[in-house]
């Protein structure tokens, strides 16, 4: 294989595709991705015969307990990508919509429309449901998707393209509409980063160096987030009883997620009392505790947190914990270390929520809630193609509206500029 004409061609098909797909009424997109479900759902016991390849030749490679967990699929995440399938199917269409039309003086009308962004690339590690969430969400918003999933997953994401290209051809759409890439071969991902003229934006998920790879060598735009630093600020005012579920929950619920509690901030005045009982149900469930001065003081025996802890997405059963002052200590923590993807405070002081809600700067931001809500399909998206911790040109959970851009129109009747 010719890997730079391979990969030439799939730009080009995927152009001429994304014509086709920017003018497709909404009933066939919808049409298109109802198919797509049924095939999955027909092609069940395939995808988890591939899938259990792809987990096989990864313990054999000796990847780690959160890549295996990510590279899983089974009867409810399969269960899960066919629901946000139907959701994503009663999402309403972005495309073509008119807004903020209003009169000039000169007599013409200026307004918006939404249109598809054009070719969306999309480079992902271990997840072989990104390939079906990204597919539908790029296919509902007019795009057209090139796919490059990670060498671990490669029989599922084959799997899943099959059920994806079946779809497509039922509803009388080009397959070439959603491609994904067939080769292992990394240097397919350079090649990728590099066709400017016929993908328009970069969408890279998973680790921190793939990211750093993809934004420092793309010659297209990268919607991006390097890091899943997430906290939770348990405030001397919250309700312990919803501190310790909501807390427990942001760390245990999944390991292996990018919105997975990594630091647990505890006021000083509350710590006595909440961390002892916390501090148990995550050493039951075998989470390694890692701890300040002051926490190692509550908690003996605990490790030593050290300033790399503090910086590290651990996607791993490992917490470090920090007593401190107040609120406005709590926040400079997260200033300092967080990664602007999510926080939340656990409070049943409004002001001070209001206040947290203001003042941190990150993409979701909570309260009285697990960190593990920051997601698509949480909310309400039906699927989620990433989530951007930029602030251009899309922030958080990137869904339908995010894979869209606007172009100004206007109507006029004859007028001439004087």
């Amino acid at each position: 294989m010719d890997l730079q004409e391979y990969m030439l061609r799939m730009g080009k098909q995927a152009r001429e595709a994304a014509k086709i797909l920017a003018k497709t009424p909404t009933k066939v997109k919808n049409q298109a991705l109802e198919a797509i479900a049924q095939q999955l759902r027909q092609q069940q016991q395939l995808l988890l015969a591939a899938n259990a390849k792809d987990l096989e030749t990864g313990k054999a490679k000796g990847l780690d307990s959160a890549l295996l967990d990510r590279l899983t699929l089974n009867d409810l995440r399969i269960t899960n990508l066919i629901e946000g399938l139907h959701q994503v199917i009663a999402l309403p269409d972005p495309v073509g919509a008119i807004t903020d039309l209003n009169y000039r003086p000169s007599g013409i009308q200026v307004g918006k429309m939404r249109v598809p962004l054009g070719v969306v690339g999309m480079i992902y590690e271990s997840r072989p449901n990104v390939t079906a969430e990204a597919a539908a969400l790029c296919l509902k918003s007019g795009n057209a998707t090139i796919l490059r999933g990670g060498s671990e997953s490669i029989h599922s994401n084959q799997a899943i393209a099959q059920c994806i290209s079946a779809g497509l051809q039922a509803a009388s759409l080009p397959s070439t509409a959603v491609q994904v890439i067939e080769t292992t071969d990394r240097a397919a991902v350079g090649e990728l980063i590099r066709l400017a003229k016929y993908v328009d934006v970069i969408i890279p998920r998973g680790g921190k160096s793939l990211i750093e790879r993809i934004s420092q060598e793309a010659c297209i735009p990268v919607i991006k987030h390097l890091d899943g630093i997430c906290h939770t600020y348990i405030d001397d005012q919250a309700d312990l009883d919803k501190a310790i579920t909501v807390a427990y929950n942001a760390k245990t619920q999944r390991y292996g997620t990018c919105n997975t509690m990594e630091t647990l901030l505890v006021a000083a005045g509350i710590a006595a009392q909440v961390l002892p009982p916390l501090a148990e149900k995550y050493q039951a469930a075998g989470v390694e505790l890692r701890g300040c001065p002051v926490t190692q003081a509550i908690l003996p025996g605990i490790q030593s947190a050290t300033a790399e802890d503090w910086d590290t997405e651990y996607l791993a059963p490992i917490l470090s914990i920090r007593v401190v002052k107040d609120l406005d200590e709590a926040m400079e923590h997260i200033c300092q270390h967080g990664s602007q993807h999510t926080d939340a405070i656990i409070t049943e002081n409004w002001n001070r929520a209001r206040r947290f809600l203001t003042e941190v700067d990150s993409s979701s931001v909570m309260v009285n809630t697990s960190t593990r809500f920051a997601d698509g399909f949480e909310y309400g998206l039906g699927a989620e193609i990433g989530i951007s911790t930029d602030k251009f040109h899309a922030r958080g959970p990137v869904g339908l509206e995010g894979l869209t851009s606007q172009k100004f129109i206007v109507l006029g009747d004859g007028q001439i500029r004087q």
